[in-house]
């Protein structure tokens, strides 16, 4: 694997707007709603109302307004995750909270604060991709292109850093023709290395960054293939707003 970026991160990266826009921001906020059957396997009782997310963008800290309860909101970094009222009175708290993990299947439950941990991790990687990537750390190597929807995607490896908290080390990122990120598969190490296949679409500009407005996960088979019938996180994002 290479450390040096490679043409088709520089391409996916201009095509989502460049780095000399995004360093603009330090911070981007968006309306989201989730679904899918992974919340009630995980015992979480997940509505549809939009809760707004917002994320720093040099560093991983993300809050999440309305999370569990209209009046509360979550914060999450790597060193510990915090659901407090707005008025500042703590709800629950981990140190720590990847470590929680340990032992956990895909059929595991899981906490509150362990939710905050996963949507807090994963909601930061999303914004931030494939922006990240041109940041020290990352080693790159090519994968063979995929079909999906008649369009050829490109593929590529990414290692990351081990001071990322995310999905796991190593994942692979499709672009189309136009340099967007369509496909990125990855394996959730939290929820016992279960892999999947996250497909993103209805990309919409705002501020001069593209940001994708659907996201679906799928479980994903051992030869590459999504099991279609099987929908484990969807989430629509709006009303993108950097700062």
């Amino acid at each position: 694997m290479s450390t040096q970026l490679p043409p088709l991160l520089l391409e996916a990266i201009a095509a989502h707007g460049g780095l000399a826009q995004w360093n603009k921001f330090s911070q981007v906020s968006a309306s989201v709603v989730v679904g899918g059957f992974l919340w009630s396997m995980k015992g979480i009782d997940m509505d549809d109302k939009p809760r707004t997310a917002t994320a720093d963008l040099q560093k991983q800290w993300l809050r999440v307004d309305g999370f569990g309860d209209p009046n509360w909101q979550m914060t999450f970094t790597p060193e510990k995750v915090l659901i407090e009222t707005k008025a500042g009175e703590e709800i629950a708290s981990q140190p720590d909270p990847r470590a929680t993990f340990a032992g956990h299947t895909w059929e595991s439950p899981w906490t509150p604060t362990q939710l905050a941990y996963f949507n807090g991790y994963a909601t930061w990687l999303y914004f931030v991709t494939p922006f990240l990537l041109a940041r020290p750390g990352f080693t790159f190597s090519d994968v063979p292109p995929i079909s999906h929807n008649g369009e050829t995607l490109r593929g590529l490896k990414v290692r990351f850093p081990a001071h990322i908290h995310t999905h796991s080390q190593e994942q692979v990122l499709y672009f189309g023709d136009d340099g967007l990120l369509r496909r990125h598969d990855y394996k959730v190490d939290v929820a016992g290395a279960s892999p999947g296949a996250h497909f993103l679409s209805e990309y919409q500009e705002f501020q001069g960054i593209r940001f994708p407005t659907k996201r679906r996960v799928f479980v994903r088979n051992p030869d590459g293939s999504p099991q279609w019938d099987k929908n484990t996180v969807t989430a629509d994002f709006s009303n993108y707003q950097l700062s």
